[in-house]
Parts: C-alpha cells; structure tokens; sequence
C-alpha cells in the first residue's frame, strides 16, 4: 500500500491515520470541516512530540516526518488515488450510506473499503457499492495508536482477498486482526455496550455512584478501566448511536438505552470531547 485514504477526522480517525503514518504510509485525511482537520493534525503532532520527549516513542522517523505523510482535504474527490480506504464517520446509517455511494464511484476497481464501525452491518455497506467482495469491517479501539489489536468483521460478500490484504495491512501497523462474523455489534460492543447501559441504570437508579462502579469492575475483576470511564472515553453520544442499533437489530428490551444516558447526550455532557460526562476534565 502506498497511500491510504482516512475518512473522518474524529478521535478514532486521527489514530488511524497516524497509525498509518507511523508505519511508513502515505495518508489522505479528508473531513468536511477545516476546523476538525487541522484540530486532529495538532493533536497528533503533539502526540508524537510528546512520545519523543518521554522517550517512548518506537518510531524509526521523526515526529516531523510522520506529520509530513498526512495530508488533509475537504472533499472526497482526494480519494481518487488512494490504495485503501478506512471510513471512521458517525454511526449514522444514512451518512456511511451517502459516503459510500460516492466514494465507490470515485475509486478505482479493487479498492477496498475497510468500514471502521462499532455496529453498522458490514454486508449492508457492501450493498450500496458495486464492490461488496472489497468490503470489510475494521473496527479499531480507542486510543487506535496504543491498541494492538483490530475486530475484522467479514461481511457475506467479502472475499478471501480482501481479507488476507486487510489482515496484512494490520500486520504492518503492528496490529493482530481477530476475524468475526457480520452480527449487529459483533462481538466487542455487543458485550461492551449492554454493560455501559446498565451501568449507567445502576447510577440511573441510586444503586451507586459512577465512580464506585468503576472502582468495583477495576478493583473486582481487574479492568483497567471501569465502563463509565470507558463511555466517557468513547463518548456517550457514540455509546447512544451503538446501543440503539443493537435496540434497533433485536428488538430485545434488554439493549433499550438508559433514560439517563439520552439525558445527558441532549445536555451535551458527552464524556472527554466535551469536558464532562461521568466525570469532569
């Protein structure tokens, strides 16, 4: 792969696309927002500066070097070349809709589409390109530098080719893929959302304070994080979109989101991005 396109300058597009650019890849980061663009370039900047200053940093580059793969446009039309796409928009079924239809015209055949998705039905994408078999679920996690490993979800259509360039394309950033099947949820937020609703029911409901919750599942079972940190991590907003999905796939009650968290998504109080969620920053 010589240059890979990132779709979406958010928290977990930023980490992509330096993940991409550690390893020595070119990158085109396109957002619709100038402001959210140059936000992410400083942040990943800082990032590796401050790796270099504490002397953690593997790279075999300078920070300089790395910022200097990425490269940043508004338009998808910047994707015309690129080998390999990775999409890391809202999970907002009709906006990854209306990226993919056109994208898929802008691509050249063989591209591959790698659909960084926490629930969205990876055969679903595939059904609105003219590629299906180029469809692939890369779910990576957050902090995407850190995270060694990759959910990869293969869709009904995606085809053995697609995977085996997926999986070696993870391997050079030095990630393991874990192949799972095309399932509302997959495997990691079908578990991990369920128990970030019900943990917020337990706040919800006076049974406990957020941060006793979180004390018991680091204290308890040994989790680095306990899930109201990690909702305010990924951010409650994106944590309403996944579990509504799963309510929305199921049609089991027991997915149905926690009054408390719509609450706070309307109040704005979404977790790290914001300053506050469960916890103040």
């Amino acid at each position: 792969m010589r240059t890979v396109g990132v779709v979406g300058a958010g928290t977990i597009g930023r980490g992509v696309a330096q993940s991409f650019a550690e390893a020595g890849i070119e990158v085109v980061l396109v957002d619709v927002s100038h402001s959210q663009l140059d936000s992410a370039v400083a942040q990943i900047r800082r990032d590796l500066l401050v790796n270099e200053m504490l002397g953690v940093s593997t790279l075999k580059d300078g920070a300089d070097t790395v910022r200097e793969r990425i490269r940043c446009d508004t338009g998808l039309a910047a994707l015309a070349d690129v080998d390999f796409v990775v999409e890391n928009v809202t999970e907002n079924w009709s906006v990854k809709r209306e990226v993919y239809e056109e994208i898929d015209a802008l691509c050249r055949p063989g591209v591959i589409f790698g659909v960084n998705t926490s629930a969205v039905p990876i055969t679903r994408v595939g059904s609105v390109t003219r590629r299906p078999s180029e469809v692939i679920g890369l779910h990576f996690m957050n902090p995407v530098p850190l995270m060694d490993t990759v959910e990869v979800v293969r869709g009904h259509f995606t085809s053995n080719d697609t995977l085996s360039t997926a999986l070696g394309l993870l391997r050079e950033l030095g990630k393991e893929g874990i192949v799972v099947g095309d399932a509302p949820g997959f495997v990691t937020n079908r578990v991990l959302m369920p128990t970030i609703n019900e943990a917020i029911f337990c706040v919800q409901d006076q049974v406990a304070s957020a941060a006793d919750v979180d004390r018991m599942f680091k204290g308890c079972f040994g989790h680095k994080m306990g899930p109201l940190e990690t909702a305010d991590l990924i951010g409650l907003d994106t944590i309403l979109n996944s579990i509504t999905v799963l309510y929305e796939s199921f049609r089991d009650t027991k997915y149905r989101p926690a009054p408390l968290l719509l609450r706070m998504v309307d109040a704005g109080l979404l977790g790290r991005k914001t300053g506050r969620g469960f916890y103040v920053y």
